[in-house]
């Protein structure tokens, strides 16, 4: 009974060498929206994720054609930029503003990670 997806000729399958399916569908960081479909997932316009990319809060990848392509990690900072910027914040300070929020985030993590190294207790309940 063969378990292997290989031909018995021993030719290999074209797809053998490319990363899995499951591997880039479960990647957070893999850029597999167009500008057209991340600006409408974000309920924003291309222009503001461009702008977005000016500022230096995602930086999207370039498909060999030269388009843009986000991640959903990517989508996600602008979907927070976007409520700040509804809120009447500028885009600059809206992704300065989340820049912070993500280094408070990992500093957390840090702590968190610092506390149960040394056994110390959880962290305290007035930092959430």
């Amino acid at each position: 009974m063969p378990s292997e997806s290989r031909p018995a000729t021993g030719r290999r399958h074209p797809d053998e060498d490319r990363p899995g399916t499951g591997d880039r569908l479960d990647d957070d960081h893999f850029p597999a929206y167009t500008m057209g479909g991340a600006a409408e997932l974000v309920g924003a316009t291309p222009g503001f994720l461009r702008a977005l990319g000016e500022a230096g809060l995602i930086v999207p990848t370039r498909s060999e054609g030269g388009h843009r392509r986000y991640s959903r990690h990517q989508l996600r900072l602008a979907a927070r930029a976007r409520e700040l910027v509804d809120q009447g914040t500028p885009v600059e300070a809206a992704c300065r503003i989340i820049g912070l929020e993500n280094r408070l985030e990992e500093s957390r993590r840090a702590n968190e990670e610092l506390r149960r190294a040394a056994g110390g207790p959880g962290p305290d309940v007035s930092e959430t």
